[in-house]
């Protein structure tokens, strides 16, 4: 039973109906050394622009029928779409297959955590004619005796774009975990990925999450706050430094590796509600100076009135440079910048009413979230 509207003060303010969010999917892929899988956008996007972003896309018509566009909450739910959307575009734009050998049915993967094993021109062959509509992702799986792995996606929040961004997406986020290469003996050549040819990314590589935040926070590369954000909250449990247990070349055991997806996923399933259901749309807090804080536990318009929430305990500080870039993000408590408690009420109320009299706010939120792609 859905609760009672929640308020939103704190979030901004469209002057007219907000746009619809186009479903979309993307997959924190996850190396078997665990390390996190970047692709880095063609300057030409129309959306995150030279950026660092999880492999993912759009929600097409082949992957499976949707709740109605508008005014179905459960559009913004995990579903089969979703998934074979994600694994269909991870493969597009990195090369990457998630899928295991067939087993009896012909639904049914093979007991193995084997991957489809294929060739490199099979796959090449595979992405140009996926991607080019010459034939159904699915299709083109089941041709050679795979089926898609879409149970073994562990959901890891939705993000859902701000009301006052003209274009708005409604992006389902997941884990997915790489057999480790000791389990199973694994090529190595099945986890390169590989960019599209610069036809959506130029660059795709497996780094540590330490690695990429302290790239973004370096003005190396550019990340966005649902980047940013989920790379911090994996790079607790995903480390890289090796203790004195390891081997002499500086590689993490098969049960270290192991020990540390298995807290990753009891923290996915923590909170309240767990991160699996937790839905972001973030909004302006408080702006000082160049510096903007956004909050991350609105859902989104589309879900106001029901019990669907997202992280109330944290918060993104995003600092802009020059006119319309970001930089120095950062994540913090929540506690530490609205303070509760009847002395700091009619504060935070002040700070809110003010970034909303403020007729910048809105173009603060979308260069935090989007970006001007002519100046990246």
């Amino acid at each position: 039973m859905a609760s009672p509207p929640r308020s939103s003060s704190s979030s901004p303010k469209p002057s007219k109906p907000p746009s619809t969010a186009s479903p979309s999917a993307s997959i924190l892929l996850i190396s078997p050394a665990n390390e996190i899988l970047l692709l880095r956008r063609v300057k030409q996007s129309t959306s995150f622009a030279s950026a660092h972003v999880f492999p993912g896309g759009h929600i097409d018509a082949q992957d499976g029928p949707l709740p109605p566009l508008h005014g179905d909450v459960r559009l913004h739910e995990d579903g089969a779409a979703y998934r074979v959307g994600a694994i269909r575009e991870c493969f597009e734009e990195s090369g990457i297959l998630l899928a295991r050998r067939r087993g009896e049915s012909e639904e049914e993967p093979s007991s193995s955590t084997l991957l489809l094993q294929l060739d490199e021109q099979e796959r090449d062959a595979g992405r140009r004619a996926t991607h080019g509509k010459e034939v159904g992702f699915q299709e083109w799986v089941r041709t050679h005796g795979g089926v898609l792995d879409t149970e073994a996606l562990h959901p890891f929040t939705r993000w859902l774009t701000p009301a006052n961004i003209a274009r708005r997406f409604s992006t389902q986020m997941y884990l997915y975990f790489l057999p480790l290469e000791a389990q199973e003996g694994i090529p190595q050549m099945l986890h390169l990925p590989t960019s599209d040819g610069g036809v959506e990314h130029t660059e795709a590589e497996f780094l540590p999450a330490r690695e990429w935040l302290a790239r973004a926070q370096a003005d190396k590369i550019i990340l966005f706050p649902p980047q940013f954000f989920l790379l911090s909250l994996v790079a607790d449990f995903l480390g890289t430094t090796p203790g004195a247990e390891d081997g002499a070349e500086g590689l993490l055991s098969t049960e270290r590796l192991q020990a540390q997806r298995e807290a990753l996923l009891d923290f996915v399933k923590s909170g309240d509600p767990p991160w699996g259901e937790k839905c972001i749309s973030p909004s302006p807090l408080r702006k000082d100076g160049k510096e903007l804080i956004m909050g991350l536990d609105e859902p989104g318009p589309e879900l106001e009135g029901t019990d669907r929430k997202g992280d109330d305990e944290r918060v993104i500080w995003v600092r802009f440079k020059g006119k319309d870039g970001t930089s120095g993000l950062r994540v913090g408590w929540r506690k530490d910048v609205m303070p509760k408690g009847p002395d700091t009420a009619e504060s935070n109320e002040s700070s809110e009413t003010e970034m909303e009299e403020r007729g910048d706010t809105d173009q603060d939120v979308e260069r935090a979230l989007r970006g001007r792609k002519e100046n990246l």
